[in-house]
């Protein structure tokens, strides 16, 4: 790349892959926008974690399959098969098997919990709601244009993921959660 800035973009507008320009506040840009902040986010956590550390692997691997959903997201429905990067098939799996192998050394949390608590538990929390963010957009893109539905579970299973990785950390530095409240559900009597 010989420079960064090629002033295609000043009057408000930005290419899709196919060739085709929509203004910079397109669904379809603002959810790429999102997905684009969330792999940010996770290179921080990365960045504060040991090079050896376990999660180093898994998240690597989350920031190369967000890519290539960035990419099918600025891909029009009718020219996606073109779109030369292949979606994982197992990517909502691929979550829930680390989430499994976490939740099962997790003590049971009947209670909603403050973010925040130690530098990769806070970041986790942030990539949690920032992955949220970009599901909710993608929602709205997949009302103007279907998003591949793999897309769709994977950012809904990624969110739920970044939660277990934040109490998982908490509880590997056993550190106490700050909890805000019973979850109602589990104040009910049986006989309610």
């Amino acid at each position: 790349m010989k420079r960064i800035y090629t002033r295609t973009g000043d009057r408000g507008t930005t290419g899709i892959h196919g060739g085709e320009r929509v203004d910079k506040d397109d669904i379809r840009i603002e959810a790429n926008g999102c997905i684009d902040e969330l792999n940010a986010v996770i290179g921080i956590i990365r960045s504060l974690l040991p090079a050896e550390h376990a999660w180093q692997e898994m998240l690597h691997r989350i920031q190369y399959e967000l890519m290539i959903v960035m990419s099918h997201v600025a891909t029009p429905s009718a020219i996606r098969e073109k779109n030369p990067n292949a979606l994982s098939d197992n990517l909502a799996a691929c979550c829930e098997q680390q989430m499994d192998e976490m939740t099962a050394q997790l003590a049971d949390n009947g209670y909603f919990i403050l973010p925040g608590g130690a530098p990769v538990s806070a970041q986790c929390q942030f990539a949690r709601t920032v992955a949220r963010r970009a599901e909710r957009r993608l929602w709205t893109l997949n009302r103007k244009d279907p998003v591949p539905y793999e897309i769709l579970t994977f950012m809904n299973r990624l969110s739920d993921l970044f939660f277990v990785m934040a109490r998982f950390d908490m509880q590997q530095q056993n550190l106490p959660e700050e909890r805000w409240q019973s979850f109602a559900y589990k104040k009910r009597s049986p006989d309610d």
